[in-house]
């Protein structure tokens, strides 16, 4: 089997574009006030803000984030409480089959902005 250069090149940019994935937090945006906005994504509630919360310290450099208002989303597939059921149930299929955990979560399940300001 022999490969042109066009589908060579088709084939690796196929393979790169498996490999890119969701950035796990937005650039900070600036609002009126000196006030800034992030958003960060995960798996869970805790994992969102983790990485909101990160951006928001990359934001202020040495400075202090001060959070004025946070907000948090839920966009996964099925409703949340739908999902636990099902999250539960894999795993326990998971570690009967002796597949391990299987998953439904994704990592951009939740959604958490964090609006603040920068304290010297």
């Amino acid at each position: 089997m022999q490969f042109t250069p066009l589908a060579t090149l088709a084939l690796i940019g196929l393979i790169l574009t498996g490999c890119a994935s969701t950035p796990n937090a937005t650039t900070a945006i600036q609002r009126e006030n000196n006030q800034f906005e992030v958003t960060g994504l995960g798996k869970s509630k805790t994992i969102a803000t983790n990485n909101a919360a990160s951006a928001a310290n990359k934001t202020c450099r040495s400075s202090t984030p001060v959070v004025v208002n946070q907000d948090i989303k839920y966009n996964g597939v099925v409703s949340e409480q739908t999902g636990r059921i099902i999250e539960q149930a894999a795993s326990v299929i998971g570690v009967l089959s002796g597949s391990g955990s299987n998953s439904i979560s994704r990592d951009d399940d939740y959604e958490a902005t964090l609006t603040f300001y920068c304290k010297n």
